[in-house]
């Protein structure tokens, strides 16, 4: 049985999870003042994706204490490319000010000639994000809008065996509406919020030092209605919960656990397919594009295969109403780091 959240703080005076579980909204309070661990140690981020049909954008403001990172990465799914630029800085400590909510508090982060801004507005947010230097100087800019956020989101409080003090909190908000632009070498790239979705990944955590995750997302729409999913294996301590979810007009679906099964040459084109000891989320996944990236300084290893492409398989409701699932655009991923 998977433990629901209540209300409260996140961690207790000790600085544990006072409640490990999953929700379907923020009812966990966040502070890094409650965090029993040192600065270097505690992660934040928040990243965006967002899909279209023929291209993805992908947005990423972290301060890992000891590391700054901005990012940005642009995939182009009919020429089958995917490019990253990257910035960092040396120990932020939490100076680069990512808000203590998913819900509230703007940020605004630039330095490696990158800029990124997340703005909370009426009904949504912006994004805003400039990168002169993107892919060789071709450059990439843009503005887009964010909309129609969901009733439910993915919320998980995750703790790490043998680790007291570890945790991840994690929010997973998909199917928001994405409307605006991107320029990548001068040419634009328009987002039409009845095509494109977003999926902003939030999470805060002090994790143990060598993980391997797995995770895929999809936003989209099923017979003219919002739908997507979340789903995760193999990261800390998931007996309280996992994070796997389904959604459909803007409400969660709660589903057991969920196993990847990546055969050989997963990463090079080869289909996924993916189970879950509920029989409730059967599914194939062809990729289109690997997003790959490799950083090996022996103490800091970071191997990163997050693989864009189209879903196909069937989900069941909690009512037990079956939803046949093709060709939806989304993403599934492999990282193992040690940091």
């Amino acid at each position: 049985m998977q433990h629901r959240m209540s209300e409260g703080p996140l961690h207790d005076s000790r600085g544990r999870l006072a409640e490990p579980g999953w929700a379907t909204a923020e009812v966990k309070r966040y502070s890094r003042a409650a965090v029993k661990a040192p600065k270097w140690r505690l992660k934040e981020w928040d990243y965006y994706c967002v899909t279209a049909p023929e291209f993805a954008l992908a947005l990423t403001v972290a301060d890992n204490g000891y590391m700054g990172f901005l990012g940005v990465a642009w995939m182009d799914f009919a020429a089958r490319t995917a490019r990253d630029g990257a910035a960092m800085k040396p120990f932020p400590m939490g100076r680069m000010g990512l808000p203590a909510s998913a819900d509230a508090g703007d940020l605004k982060a630039a330095f490696g000639g990158i800029s990124i801004e997340v703005r909370h507005v009426a009904g949504g947010r912006r994004l805003a994000f400039e990168a002169p230097g993107f892919d060789g100087g071709r450059g990439l800019k843009g503005e887009i809008a964010l909309s129609d956020p969901p009733r439910d989101r993915m919320v998980i409080a995750t703790p790490f065996a043998g680790a007291p003090r570890a945790f991840y909190y994690n929010q997973k908000i998909n199917c928001l509406r994405a409307e605006g632009e991107a320029v990548v070498g001068g040419q634009a790239h328009r987002f039409s919020p009845d095509s494109a979705f977003a999926v902003l990944d939030w999470g805060r955590g002090v994790w143990t030092y060598d993980n391997t995750w797995y995770w895929g997302s999809a936003s989209g729409l099923h017979e003219g209605r919002r739908f997507g999913f979340n789903i995760g294996h193999g990261f800390g301590d998931t007996s309280a919960a996992s994070e796997n979810m389904v959604f459909l007009d803007g409400i969660a679906h709660k589903l057991g656990e969920v196993t990847f099964h990546l055969p050989q040459g997963a990463h090079d084109g080869g289909p996924w397919r993916f189970t879950s000891g509920d029989g409730r989320f059967e599914m194939t996944f062809t990729p289109i594009v690997d997003r790959a990236s490799a950083t090996d300084l022996g103490v800091i290893r970071s191997i990163q295969h997050q693989v864009f492409g189209r879903f196909n398989g069937e989900v069941v409701l909690d009512d037990g109403q079956r939803l046949a699932v093709r060709d939806l655009l989304g993403f599934a991923e492999e990282v193992e780091n040690r940091w």
